[in-house]
């Protein structure tokens, strides 16, 4: 399975953990940053966004708190981009809300990563209708043909 993968400079170290400790079981579109060198996780967020978006993958973002590479993601069109800090969270974001993308804290440690991209890229949505709607109205919005 190919997984797109970015950061800032504040992930860094953790993107590059995640990747070594799941090198033989996926392979990894990285997206940058390549260096601990400050950047800006606009660029990479949106940099992930368009490349999940294009080629049908999901992704992996990491900043220093998560939250503000999630919101570039998120200004992606057709980019469900969820910043979690648990397993559980994970799970919900795919199963009730089809994310395609996770986003955590580049604090966060190996081992819970670990724990929330498992749970992330091994839970399939659920295709339930009320989720389902949801989603097709967050769509909509986006292409200016829903209100509220």
């Amino acid at each position: 399975m190919l997984v797109a993968i970015a950061s800032d400079h504040r992930g860094f170290e953790l993107k590059n953990k995640i990747k070594e400790y799941y090198k033989d079981k996926y392979e990894f579109k990285d997206l940058g940053t390549y260096s601990s060198d400050s950047c800006d996780y606009p660029d990479f967020g949106f940099k992930l966004g368009e490349y999940v978006r294009d080629n049908s993958v999901f992704g992996i973002a990491i900043c220093g708190s998560g939250i503000g590479i999630s919101i570039a993601c998120n200004k992606v069109k057709g980019i469900r981009c969820a910043k979690v800090s648990n397993a559980d969270e994970a799970y919900y974001t795919r199963n009730d809300n089809d994310a395609n993308i996770v986003a955590f804290s580049g604090d966060t440690s190996l081992e819970d990563a670990i724990s929330i991209i498992n749970k992330f890229l091994n839970t399939p949505f659920s295709n339930i209708d009320r989720h389902k709607r949801r989603i097709n109205k967050i769509s909509l919005y986006e292409e200016g043909k829903y209100e509220c």
